[in-house]
This record gives structure tokens, C-alpha cells and sequence, in this order.
């Protein structure tokens, strides 16, 4: 769900064609130790002020919203709907999600969750505002991220998009930050927050291209939620294409089906290829399926990469990045690398080269494809 500029309402249709992945060890793969959930830990009544995030009553975000009118909807998604907002007080321009009613907690439970997710900070994350509990409406008011979502600008290129594709080096600083929030989600939040429904529409990116994640954290708060941090809700919420096998087959979650939603953006990042796009031939609609006999040739590797990158990246990267999300797609969870491995192989790969080597490097390509042409 969005909280950008840009409705998510409507399921874009791909305007793009190629891609491909790969594999070799790059990276640990040692299973997480989750942070167990303190018995005392925010289990009582909670005093509103202890909060970090403003309580707004519902008549100024109605206000806010225009009465939440449908020109300022942004996007609608499992939870309920987001609204671009302005806060009459300080003309501070807003996400409001407007959550669904049916299903949602009692107050207290509520503000315990509030409470959780108001004290997460990071630069890689939407950051959460203020809230809303009057009476039985639950309303969250984030950051307003201005530049779209990742799937806009990966995904949904085409005759009629206004955006450039993303070059090599954007879309690694873009893993590479990504990462960084998914990390900080599992490693310093207490208890660790899975995030669950990580997908490209939920990577929201300003007007620098720098990633934050949304949406995450929402699980107990709409009352899907089981018990801690690998938690079995009562049905699997996930998006198709990007879910951990383990928690389609199962519906348990854990930090490590997160892991392998990251690879399948990464493997997006790389191709310029949906997760699952029935437009393609059977047996290339599911990208997961389609790259994993790749994994298992290097010198495959490089017909992976997405056509509009026009062969402007440096091969060794290519495949160190095709190896990371091998690495992240492995079947057994307990393959799988941690993030803070993830952070650290991705953070050689995201930065650019001085401007007299990039120009050597895009020189190259453009004699290799003149050769082969």
C-alpha cells in the first residue's frame, strides 16, 4: 500500500519484456536467533502520552482529507485505505490509512501496537505521525513519500510512463537500502517486526530514489495477528509470487520468509521482470521458477539482466548480485542468509564508480553490443 503519490488501487499492467538470475556462495546463511518477547513487554494499560506520535482526533483528519474525499485516495490495500492528507494546523502534507473496520482491535490493543510502531525509526521506513481512536474509527497518519513506488519505476515503464529507467547503480542503492529498513525491522525492533507483504508497491521512493518501507507492522494492528514474533495467522496475507513457500504451505512466519521476499525484488531488480506476469510464455510466468535452473549456471548470468540497463553494468557485480538472491531464494529457510549478510554483500554493489570509469565501463558495452550486432 502506498503511501506516495501515486494510486495503487489498480493493478499495473508489466509494459516490459527479458530477464533472468543465478547463484554461487557469497554469503552466510546461519539461522536467526528471534528476540523473544518480554512477558512484561507492553502488555498492560498504555498511557497515551508515552506515544510518540500525535493523537489526532477524526475531525481533523477528516478535515485533513477533505472528508476523505475520492481525490485524495491514494490507494487502497489489505488494511483499508490511504488518503493524502494536510494537516490544517501546520500545513504538513500527510498519508492517512483509514483502517478497515471489520476485524480491527479494541482500544487498548490498538495503542499497544501504536505504541510499537511509533517507536521505530529509521531512514529506510515511512515513518509513523500521528493516530486516530475516536470511537470505533482507527486511523494511522504517516510521512508523505513524493516519488511513487518502486513498481513504478521498474515495473510499469512503458509508452505511456514519464520515468527513466532505473540505471545499474540505482537499482543496487535501492537493494541496498531497502536491506538496511528490512534489517532494522528484524534486528534492532524488540520484539522483531516481520514485515510479511514485502513487494515492490511498498517500497516507496522519494525524490532522491532512496527506498522506505511501508506497511509494515500492520499485521496485529488489523487483527490478523498470532502470538510474537513467528506468529501463524489464521490466513496467509501475503502477495502472490513474493510469499516464502514455507508460509503458503504452512501460513507460520519468520524472519526468514522476509529474506525471501527481498530476493524476489532483487531478482525484479535485476530482470526488469514481474514476479508472476501471465502475459509470458508458461514456462517464464513465475520468475522464482523461471530463474532457479539459471542459478545454476554462471555463465548464464549475464542474460539475466534487464535489456534497458543496455548492458551498463559491470559483469562481477551481476553476478555477485544474481548470487545474493540465489542466496535469499533458497527452499529451506534455514539456507537462507540473514539480512544483516544481505546489507553487507549488497553495500559493495551499490556504489558507483568514479565518472571516467563508468564512462569506460558504458564505452565497453556499447562495443560489445556493436561486435555482436
Amino acid at each position: 500500500m502506498s503511501f506516495g503519490g501515486a494510486s495503487q488501487n489498480k493493478k499495473s499492467q508489466s509494459k516490459r519484456e527479458h530477464g533472468c538470475a543465478a547463484h554461487e556462495n557469497v554469503i552466510p546463511s546461519t539461522t536467526p536467533e528471534i528476540k523473544k518477547e518480554k512477558s512484561s513487554d507492553m502488555g498492560g494499560q498504555v498511557d497515551p502520552a508515552s506515544i510518540k506520535a500525535q493523537n489526532f482526533t477524526f475531525r481533523e483528519l477528516a478535515t485533513a482529507t477533505k472528508n476523505f474525499r475520492q481525490e485524495c485516495l491514494l490507494g487502497e490495500g489489505s488494511f483499508g485505505r490511504v488518503y493524502k492528507g494536510t494537516i490544517p494546523a501546520t500545513g504538513q502534507v500527510v498519508a492517512v490509512k483509514q483502517l478497515d473496520r471489520n476485524g480491527v482491535q479494541g482500544n487498548k490493543e490498538f495503542l499497544v501496537e501504536v505504541l510499537r510502531l511509533s517507536l521505530l525509526h529509521h531512514d529506510n521506513l515511512v515513518n509513523l505521525i500521528g493516530y486516530c481512536a475516536d470511537g470505533d474509527q482507527r486511523l494511522l497518519v504517516y510521512q508523505f513519500v513524493n516519488g511513487g513506488s518502486l513498481e513504478q519505476h521498474l515495473l510499469d515503464l512503458g509508452s505511456e510512463s514519464d520515468k527513466a529507467p532505473l540505471d545499474w547503480y540505482g537499482r543496487m542503492k535501492i537493494a541496498s537500502n531497502a536491506a538496511r529498513g528490512l534489517e532494522y525491522l528484524h534486528d534492532s525492533a524488540n520484539p522483531p517486526v516481520i514485515y510479511r507483504d514485502l513487494k515492490p508497491s511498498n517500497i516507496l521512493l522519494d525524490q532522491h530514489l532512496n527506498p522506505k518501507l511501508s506497511d509494515f507492522g500492520l499485521l496485529n494492528i488489523a487483527g490478523h495477528g498470532g502470538d510474537k514474533a513467528t506468529s501463524a495467522p489464521s490466513r496467509v496475507m501475503g502477495t502472490y509470487g513474493y510469499s516464502a513457500p514455507e508460509y503458503v504451505r504452512t501460513g507460520h512466519l519468520t524472519l526468514k520468509s522476509d529474506v525471501y521476499s527481498f530476493g524476489v525484488i532483487l531478482l525484479e531488480l535485476i530482470t526488469g521482470r514481474r514476479a508472476v506476469d501471465t502475459r509470458r510464455p508458461n514456462q517464464e510466468q513465475n520468475l522464482v521458477s523461471w530463474a532457479q535452473p539459471i542459478f545454476k549456471d554462471p555463465k548464464r548470468f549475464p542474460d539475466m539482466a534487464d535489456p534497458l540497463l543496455k548492458k551498463r553494468f559491470p559483469e562481477k557485480d551481476l553476478n555477485q548480485a544474481v548470487a545474493i538472491a540465489a542466496m535469499c531464494l533458497q527452499e529451506e529457510p534455514g539456507a537462507r542468509p540473514l539480512m544483516s549478510d544481505v546489507v553487507t554483500a549488497l553495500s559493495f554493489l551499490s556504489v558507483a564508480p568514479p565518472p571516467d570509469q563508468e564512462q569506460l565501463m558504458s564505452s565497453h558495452s556499447s562495443e560489445s553490443t556493436e561486435s555482436e550486432s
